[in-house]
């Protein structure tokens, strides 16, 4: 990774400004990105815990379809659990390669997408589409079926010599976000004011698209360095759903306008410089 103070050509950064669309950065901080669908699942009685009754046809007929793009399949540990007893975890996937990316999964009421380094906006956008027209065309009760949440979420890792550099001044002087705490809690030397942990989430109404966009900031590992993460994610449920599945790429544009908008202001100057480069 290219040492702070590397400069790098503005043009492998943001496009202009007025522009939404933005190249891809070269040496991006992105670990993972999500698309995520949950759908409703039927009541269930005590009785029996049968869950939706069209999942095994509807999963039948998914992998039909996504088996060309992802021809190799993996069972996930949460398959070997009964119909009705999980919900809303994924419990088979589909890669696009032996242990690759990108890759689709599939569980009793939810369907992700998911990619790494390889990933692209236009790539991801038109992957996301395809899984909810596979989903919805596959689903042999179109009436009785029902989104119940749209997830668009980015993980991010930043490596940060936090032997040298606590936190604090990290997140204030790269990425514009100051956290302080009272001075007199650590004026006994008893406690470091340099915290070896950090976890903070945060929640905003969000009108474009309707729904919360979620900003976690925390400490963590990649590739065995410390590391800031963050996860960016827009969450749309209930009546601030789209309709679907029309409406359904215009809630995926707004969704990544907005977590592409936080993110490239979060890391406006050096580490936007940082990432550009080519990883070295």
């Amino acid at each position: 990774m290219p040492i702070a103070g590397t400069h790098c050509p503005r043009e492998f950064g943001r496009q202009t400004e007025g522009d939404m669309a933005r190249k891809d950065l070269k040496n991006k901080p992105l670990t993972e990105a999500i698309f995520e669908l949950k759908w409703e699942i039927p009541p269930q009685s005590p009785q029996l815990l049968q869950g939706d009754p069209n999942y095994r046809i509807l999963f039948a007929r998914f992998s039909e379809k996504v088996q060309d793009s992802y021809p190799v399949y993996e069972l996930l540990p949460a398959a070997e659990v009964p119909d009705g007893l999980i919900d809303h975890d994924a419990q088979h996937r589909f890669r696009a390669t032996e242990n690759g990316w990108p890759l689709v999964q599939i569980g009793h009421g939810i369907v992700t997408v998911n990619d790494t380094d390889s990933y692209t906006w236009g790539d991801f956008r038109e992957r996301a589409r395809k899984a909810v027209d596979d989903l919805f065309e596959s689903h042999p009760n179109k009436n009785g079926f029902g989104v119940k949440e749209l997830t668009l979420r980015y993980l991010d890792a930043i490596e940060v010599d936090l032997e040298n550099e606590d936190v604090f001044t990290f997140l204030q002087s790269k990425l514009k976000t100051r956290i302080s705490l009272l001075d007199s809690l650590f004026l006994s030397g008893d406690v470091d004011s340099a915290p070896n942990h950090l976890v903070l989430e945060t929640a905003f109404p969000s009108s474009k698209p309707s729904g919360t966009i979620f900003l976690k900031i925390g400490t963590g590992w990649r590739s065995g360095k410390p590391a800031v993460l963050l996860d960016t994610r827009v969450v749309s449920n209930g009546k601030n759903l789209p309709k679907m599945p029309t409406e359904f790429l215009d809630w995926l544009d707004s969704a990544h306008d907005l977590t592409d908008d936080w993110f490239f202001k979060l890391i406006e100057g050096e580490l936007e410089e940082r990432f550009s480069c080519d990883p070295s």
